[in-house]
């Protein structure tokens, strides 16, 4: 029993053209598309704009947002030609299963872990402030009580009420639960209906805000060096290269979410078509949205306006501010943030899903996770156990717990993808590839060390958390995975 032994291609493209036992193929390019902007819109633009300015870049965040593009792009050339190559659920966990053996496969797919449920469970508890926000300043009613919207680690500061459970962050993740259990194409509607209404949103913050623009706020639109200390007394590097580089460390929680389009490929028609304009066209499409946006917001607001008065709620701020006549649409923002809350949670919910339903089928977690609905023809013990892990996350943890995990998961995923494709082109040399990413070895390389300084960037902290993880997961493979793995048992 090998733990380097590696999947067969011949078995995972045999397992991608068996449909019938297998997911139903109903998703289109444009579904993909649409999944794609439904992770990536979601409060990092509305949130981590104004913060990577005020801290790092200035009005110069557009050129940081182009780096973090950069480095997703790199990443996301890889993932089109893997899932255009290997059109069957699991992502960068099957890619590494096919590539450098079992071991790898199961650490990446416990790292995806971080990406997705914990991820999800994160989103969840800030779907749950916004709420109350909505509530309170655009329905104007009461707020959902303190005890019932917060974890039980959590006290009022000025009540002194403690939390009990957090219900609506429990309600959101198990209504899109529910949703995913029904079908993919039904989620697939939902979230299309969320995406073209947030994307309305935020092309209605350009188009009005552009004739709000002072050209003052960009002047010097790439600031001089200098630090700017933060009201925690923690110091940022402020405008010149450093300021751009710290700048796209913090929006690329922004672009978080486009690879888990991979993760559907069982369930698309067209997969090796699909697949790569789903992944590339979300990331493009995204990328030009973000980088207007960041010009307007920096435009129309000024650095100090982000870093006293707006905080977190900058993007409303701003509006109410500077843009008089257009009160509503500084109402829309919190609605907009609310929807893009929801997609993002239905994208993770799904993408955990699916992974849990391949490592099902290798035998690497309990064989329940890959069984599938007699009727939906989707992985509903999966779906209800990822439910079960990240409600008792989001109903009674605090947010804050988590930190960055997510983005050093998520990157980690990112380096594994881009050394596959290097590792693929070597052993399976004549293998079709419906899309391939171009200059190999140099854009996977590229793609590798982009990734790498970027989880620098991220500090020790998170490196520690990362490594903590990874060792759950280790013992988890050696006395469970291992003994159980198809690959390692093919008579049973």
């Amino acid at each position: 029993m090998s733990i380097w032994k590696r999947k067969p291609l011949e078995q995972l493209l045999n397992e991608a053209a068996d449909s019938e036992k297998g997911l139903k193929r109903t998703l289109t390019a444009w579904s993909l598309i649409a999944l794609g902007i439904g992770a990536i819109i979601g409060a990092g633009l509305f949130v981590r704009t104004a913060m990577a300015a005020s801290q790092n870049a200035g009005p110069s965040v557009t050129i940081a947002f182009v780096v973090a593009a950069i480095g997703c792009a790199l990443a996301g050339l890889c993932y089109a030609e893997l899932s255009s190559s290997i059109p069957i659920s699991g992502s960068a966990y099957t890619y590494t299963y096919a590539t450098m053996g079992e071991f790898v496969a199961w650490i990446i797919g416990w790292d995806l872990i971080l990406e997705y449920a914990v991820g999800a469970a994160t989103v969840g508890i800030a779907w749950s402030e916004y709420l109350n926000n909505f509530l309170v300043n655009v329905v104007h009613i009461s707020p959902i009580p303190f005890e019932f919207s917060h974890s039980p680690f959590q006290t009022d500061p000025i009540t002194g009420v403690s939390g009990i459970i957090n219900l609506p962050a429990l309600f959101i993740v198990g209504i899109i639960s529910l949703l995913l259990i029904k079908g993919i194409q039904e989620s697939a509607f939902v979230n299309g209906i969320i995406v073209i209404v947030k994307v309305t949103i935020v092309i209605l913050i350009i188009v009005i805000g552009w004739n709000f623009i002072n050209p003052v706020n960009h002047t010097p639109y790439i600031p001089a060096p200098s630090v700017f200390t933060d009201e925690h007394g923690i110091d940022h590097s402020y405008g010149g290269i450093m300021g751009i580089l710290g700048a796209a460390g913090t929006v690329f929680f922004a672009f978080i979410g486009f690879d888990a389009v991979s993760t559907a490929a069982q369930e698309t028609k067209n997969p090796k078509r699909s697949m790569p304009i789903g992944i590339l066209g979300s990331l493009a499409i995204c990328t030009l949205l973000y980088i207007l946006f960041a010009h307007v917001l920096t435009g129309v607001a000024t650095v100090e306006d982000f870093r006293t008065g707006g905080k977190e709620a900058s993007v409303a701020f701003a509006i109410n501010k500077y843009m008089i006549g257009y009160p509503w649409l500084g109402q829309l923002v919190t609605v907009a943030i609310l929807f893009g809350f929801t997609s993002v949670i239905l994208v993770m919910l799904l993408g955990q899903s699916r992974v849990f339903y391949s490592m099902g089928k290798d035998g690497l977690l309990p064989k329940m996770f890959s069984d599938l609905h007699s009727k939906f023809k989707t992985p509903y013990k999966a779906n209800i156990v990822i439910f079960i892990i990240v409600g008792l996350f989001a109903g009674f943890v605090p947010g804050d717990i988590v930190g960055d995990m997510t983005s050093i998961g998520t990157l980690f995923a990112f380096v594994l993808v881009c050394i596959s494709v290097i590792i693929l082109r070597k052993k399976e040399p004549n293998m079709t590839r419906e899309f391939r990413t171009p200059w190999v070895p140099f854009v996977p390389i590229l793609g590798v060390l982009v990734c790498l300084s970027m989880m620098y960037g991220l500090g020790w902290p998170n490196w520690l958390r990362l490594f903590a993880w990874m060792g759950i997961g280790v013992i988890i493979y050696f006395t469970y995975s291992k003994k159980n793995s198809v690959l390692n048992n093919p008579k049973e």
